[in-house]
């Protein structure tokens, strides 16, 4: 039932979202350069998570909990990272980039990205899905404390501040295939 005072959706501080950031054809180059890429099924404290990934420039080990310096971010990624830098209004600073491939059924259980990682910036290819976040603190966490925010393909979202370090993020099992771009900037 629509309401007769339309209510805006309500973010976490820190959390931003943008729909349509890229264009059909933005959306369907990248797809094609991702399958290009060679991933691996994500392994995170010993258990074979059913998505795959592949990091450039810096890789997060969550065995060891090290930070250390990877491949290099291709090239062919970088008018994409500028296209974000326009619209963020930021210097070229991530030193992170991360394709995930979920495969249909695939999920992300409730984290918060890895400590060394200061502004998360995502973008959601091939299919929607449903982001939710709840509060990092243990005593506040019930079910009306859960914000689900529908992420559409082609869109954009960024985590920093509150959000970043306050709430803690998931991603409810997915229909179809779907890819993801994440750009992460260092912690100073």
């Amino acid at each position: 039932m629509d309401s007769l005072f339309p209510q805006d959706p309500i973010f976490p501080k820190g959390f931003s979202y943008i729909p349509d950031f890229l264009s059909v054809n933005e959306e369907a180059a990248l797809v094609d350069l991702i399958s290009k890429i060679s991933l691996h099924t994500f392994i995170f404290q010993g258990y074979e998570a059913k998505r795959k990934v592949a990091s450039f420039g810096y890789d997060y080990s969550f065995e060891k909990r090290t930070l250390t310096k990877g491949q290099r971010i291709p090239e062919e990624f970088q008018w994409l990272i500028d296209k974000v830098n326009v619209l963020l209004t930021r210097t070229n600073d991530f030193a992170e980039l991360l394709v995930t491939e979920y495969p249909p059924g695939s999920v992300i259980n409730w984290h918060r990205d890895a400590p060394p990682f200061d502004i998360i910036v995502g973008i959601s290819l091939l299919t929607d899905c449903t982001f939710r976040f709840r509060p990092h603190d243990k005593a506040l966490q019930t079910r009306k404390a859960i914000l689900s925010v529908p992420l559409q393909r082609r869109s954009l979202y960024v985590i920093q501040g509150e959000a970043r370090s306050d709430w803690q993020h998931s991603i409810l099992p997915v229909t179809r295939l779907r890819y993801s771009i994440t750009l992460r900037t260092l912690r100073k």
